[in-house]
């Protein structure tokens, strides 16, 4: 059974194509448009589609969608088997949520740490017994560049550099890259280190646009064994979601 999953972010919108938990096609858009959506349903025989949007307001492609599929809206009454103990469920992102239920799909039965790294980088921890309970959220890597330039009078706004890996820096340039990078690489194996240090028995789980560059972050730490790296892991969560809401 084919399944479209599009998953509207604060910055770019996924469409992906699933076959049953197989991931067939994937692409990133800015602002998709009709004929891009149309593409999808001419290339795959779509049986069932699962929207998740961070933005209130509907996308024009959405009509076209609605008039051919009873198209399933993620929120945040569609657990997919987790349980969601998050005091103000209405409010927690729709992309966090989605994140938590793919991690426990993917790897049931395992404490899953997930950080996903974009816009903002968040933080989210569910338990062997799908227990979620919440998370924390802090500034992006790409934001804390620009708020250094953005809110100071002469100091430039500087590009991540995934090669930089001094304890500080010399010149102004590879000072803000030292205090940016550096100060991400403490925060994560800080949060690591609390969420997991009861644990027994973990998945560190990194996903969202800069996985990667996380991951060689940590690639020298002591919690390198437990990484996984799933860039889809919103898309697999959503792909699970509407499986298990048909089921």
């Amino acid at each position: 059974m084919l399944n479209l999953v599009i998953d509207i972010g604060n910055t770019f919108t996924k469409v992906a194509v699933f076959n049953n938990d197989g991931l067939i096609k994937v692409e990133q858009y800015q602002q998709p448009t009709r004929a891009d959506i149309d593409g999808f349903l001419n290339d795959h025989k779509i049986d069932r589609v699962i929207i998740s949007s961070v933005k209130t307001e509907k996308q024009p492609w959405q009509a076209l969608l609605e008039n051919k599929f009873a198209v399933v809206y993620f929120n945040s009454g569609i657990t997919a088997g987790i349980n969601n103990h998050y005091k103000t469920p209405q409010t927690l992102g729709a992309d966090r949520l989605a994140a938590v239920i793919g991690a426990n799909y993917l790897y049931p039965g395992v404490n899953n740490l997930v950080i996903s790294g974009g816009t903002c980088i968040t933080y989210d921890f569910i338990d062997a017994g799908a227990n979620y309970f919440g998370g924390s959220i802090s500034p992006g890597l790409n934001m804390r560049y620009k708020a250094v330039n953005h809110y100071t009078a002469a100091l430039p706004l500087i590009e991540a550099d995934k090669n930089f890996t001094a304890a500080y820096g010399d010149d102004t340039a590879s000072a803000i890259l030292s205090g940016v990078q550096n100060g991400i690489k403490y925060e994560l194996e800080g949060f690591i280190n609390n969420y997991t240090n009861t644990a027994k028995g973990y998945n560190i789980i990194l996903s969202g646009g800069d996985s990667i560059f996380f991951d060689t972050l940590l690639k020298n730490s002591i919690f390198a064994p437990y990484i996984k790296i799933e860039p889809y892991l919103v898309l697999k969560g959503l792909n699970a979601a509407i499986q298990k809401h048909n089921d």
